[in-house]
């Protein structure tokens, strides 16, 4: 399957797959928008969007804050979670493009304001 893309189009449906995935988490202290809202930039970087990266994370993070009691998905909990190792070499670069995207996305709608 190939990655979600870097584009408007294909953040959103990063970000709907996973608030369905996050319906799915049975974590005491989960809250709904933790990974879809919060987190979905920061899964995108770890992940260069590709689900079996994703899956791999989400499923391992869950056991470990079982087992520690964290019961959360949470950004220190997912980064202590290991993964696959392409998707580790990625991330830095995946974490760029995203930083240069949000960027351009400022300045366009900063020119689009038209003023009163």
């Amino acid at each position: 399957m190939e990655p979600f893309a870097n584009s408007t189009a294909g953040q959103k449906q990063w970000r709907s797959v996973l608030h369905a995935i996050e319906q799915r988490v049975v974590l005491v202290k989960h809250r709904e928008g933790a990974l879809s809202v919060q987190l979905a930039d920061y899964l995108y970087a770890r992940t260069p969007g590709h689900i079996g990266s994703l899956m791999t994370l989400i499923n391992r993070a869950s056991s470990r804050g079982i087992r520690t009691g964290t019961e959360a998905l949470t950004d220190q909990l997912l980064d202590a979670t290991p993964i696959d190792a392409a998707a580790e070499a990625a991330r830095e670069v995946t974490q760029a493009e995203l930083r240069t995207a949000r960027r351009s996305t400022r300045k366009t709608r900063r020119l689009t304001v038209v003023p009163e």
